[in-house]
């Protein structure tokens, strides 16, 4: 039981550092313009960066498929025809593709304000 604690404290200790170097390395070969080791093929040069684009990325996908989901949830209203079961299975799935929508294009959001937020405090 102590080995298998001190090969995770290990293994955590060695995670972090590779990380924090990591992120040291590109963060000082975004702001270089030649001669740097590590090249850097995402061009976003921090952390709040990465996450706004992968959550745009992510909002971007789920558009479509978000609408997708819509016109579903109106063809279960329409062939639903006063039958309650089937208003009620619409309604909640109406209802569920809305709350996805929201949490969706709501992270982006607030990732991107967060990320604006961090670039003006740190001045980058």
């Amino acid at each position: 039981m102590i080995r298998r604690i001190t090969y995770l404290i290990f293994a955590h200790s060695v995670a972090v550092l590779l990380f924090a170097s990591t992120t040291l390395i590109a963060e000082a070969a975004c702001h270089t313009t030649s001669g740097s080791l590590l090249q850097n093929p995402l061009n976003f040069c921090s952390i709040p960066e990465f996450i706004a684009g992968a959550l745009k990325a992510l909002a971007m996908i789920a558009l479509p498929i978000i609408t997708l989901f819509l016109v579903i949830s109106g063809f279960y209203f329409i062939t639903a025809q006063g039958n309650q079961d089937k208003l009620q299975k619409a309604k909640l799935n109406f209802f569920y593709v809305v709350i996805g929508a929201l949490l969706i294009l709501g992270a982006w959001i607030l990732a991107t304000l967060i990320a604006g937020t961090v670039s003006q405090l740190t001045g980058r």
